[in-house]
Protein backbone atom coordinates (compact mmCIF):
# COMPACT_ATOMS: atom_id res chain seq x y z
CA UNK A 1 0.00 0.00 0.00
CA UNK A 2 1.21 3.66 -0.99
CA UNK A 3 1.02 6.62 0.96
CA UNK A 4 2.40 10.12 0.58
CA UNK A 5 2.57 10.33 -3.20
CA UNK A 6 0.86 13.07 -4.60
CA UNK A 7 -0.96 12.15 -8.21
CA UNK A 8 1.07 14.83 -9.98
CA UNK A 9 4.55 13.15 -9.21
CA UNK A 10 2.84 9.99 -10.29
CA UNK A 11 1.90 10.99 -13.93
CA UNK A 12 5.21 12.94 -14.40
CA UNK A 13 7.22 9.21 -13.64
CA UNK A 14 5.04 7.41 -15.36
CA UNK A 15 5.54 10.35 -18.50
CA UNK A 16 9.43 9.87 -17.55
CA UNK A 17 9.25 6.21 -18.25
CA UNK A 18 7.24 6.23 -21.14
CA UNK A 19 9.68 8.77 -22.68
CA UNK A 20 12.60 5.78 -22.03
CA UNK A 21 14.18 8.12 -19.19
CA UNK A 22 15.27 6.20 -16.08
CA UNK A 23 13.02 8.07 -13.29
CA UNK A 24 12.54 7.75 -9.59
CA UNK A 25 9.87 7.70 -7.45
CA UNK A 26 10.07 7.22 -4.00
CA UNK A 27 6.67 6.82 -1.52
CA UNK A 28 5.83 5.32 2.19
CA UNK A 29 4.81 1.86 1.80
CA UNK A 30 4.00 -0.84 3.92
CA UNK A 31 4.28 -4.84 3.45
CA UNK A 32 4.02 -7.03 6.00
CA UNK A 33 6.79 -9.34 3.86
CA UNK A 34 9.91 -6.58 4.69
CA UNK A 35 9.37 -5.60 8.31
CA UNK A 36 11.28 -2.34 8.77
CA UNK A 37 11.05 -0.96 5.43
CA UNK A 38 8.64 2.00 5.69
CA UNK A 39 9.47 3.81 1.93
CA UNK A 40 10.17 2.15 -1.68
CA UNK A 41 11.91 3.68 -4.74
CA UNK A 42 10.87 3.00 -7.72
CA UNK A 43 13.09 2.77 -11.17
CA UNK A 44 11.58 2.86 -14.29
CA UNK A 45 12.30 3.21 -17.93
CA UNK A 46 10.23 1.36 -20.56
CA UNK A 47 13.49 0.77 -22.64
CA UNK A 48 14.15 -2.59 -20.86
CA UNK A 49 17.83 -3.02 -22.02
CA UNK A 50 18.28 0.48 -20.98
CA UNK A 51 16.66 -0.17 -17.41
CA UNK A 52 18.95 -3.74 -17.10
CA UNK A 53 22.05 -1.79 -18.22
CA UNK A 54 20.89 0.91 -14.90
CA UNK A 55 20.66 -1.82 -12.59
CA UNK A 56 23.66 -3.48 -13.66
CA UNK A 57 26.02 -0.67 -12.19
CA UNK A 58 24.12 -1.44 -8.43
CA UNK A 59 24.10 -5.36 -8.99
CA UNK A 60 20.74 -5.62 -9.27
CA UNK A 61 19.36 -8.59 -11.35
CA UNK A 62 17.57 -8.59 -14.48
CA UNK A 63 14.66 -11.05 -13.29
CA UNK A 64 14.03 -8.34 -10.39
CA UNK A 65 12.63 -5.91 -12.51
CA UNK A 66 8.52 -5.72 -11.92
CA UNK A 67 7.34 -6.56 -15.50
CA UNK A 68 4.55 -4.45 -15.76
CA UNK A 69 3.54 -3.64 -19.41
CA UNK A 70 3.46 -0.21 -19.64
CA UNK A 71 6.14 0.73 -16.40
CA UNK A 72 9.14 -1.49 -16.07
CA UNK A 73 10.89 -1.20 -12.43
CA UNK A 74 12.85 -2.04 -9.99
CA UNK A 75 11.66 -1.37 -6.15
CA UNK A 76 14.69 -0.50 -4.03
CA UNK A 77 14.39 -0.57 -0.27
CA UNK A 78 16.59 -0.37 2.41
CA UNK A 79 19.98 0.04 2.25
CA UNK A 80 20.12 -0.30 -0.94
CA UNK A 81 17.92 2.29 -1.33
CA UNK A 82 19.64 5.17 0.38
CA UNK A 83 23.00 4.07 -1.61
CA UNK A 84 21.42 4.39 -5.11
CA UNK A 85 19.61 7.28 -4.33
CA UNK A 86 22.76 9.04 -3.18
CA UNK A 87 24.61 7.71 -5.92
CA UNK A 88 22.20 9.03 -8.55
CA UNK A 89 22.26 12.17 -6.69
CA UNK A 90 18.12 12.15 -5.72
CA UNK A 91 18.33 13.91 -2.35
CA UNK A 92 15.26 15.63 -2.77
CA UNK A 93 13.64 11.88 -2.05
CA UNK A 94 16.28 11.27 0.55
CA UNK A 95 15.08 14.33 2.13
CA UNK A 96 11.50 14.30 1.91
CA UNK A 97 11.53 10.95 3.15
CA UNK A 98 14.08 11.61 5.65
CA UNK A 99 15.94 8.41 4.38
Amino acid sequence: MAFGLKRKELHQWKNSVKNGEISFLTHYWQDDRFPGCYTVTKVGCNDRKKLISWGKQYQLQENWIHADKDFPHFDLFGEKQIEILLEENQLEQIEKFNL
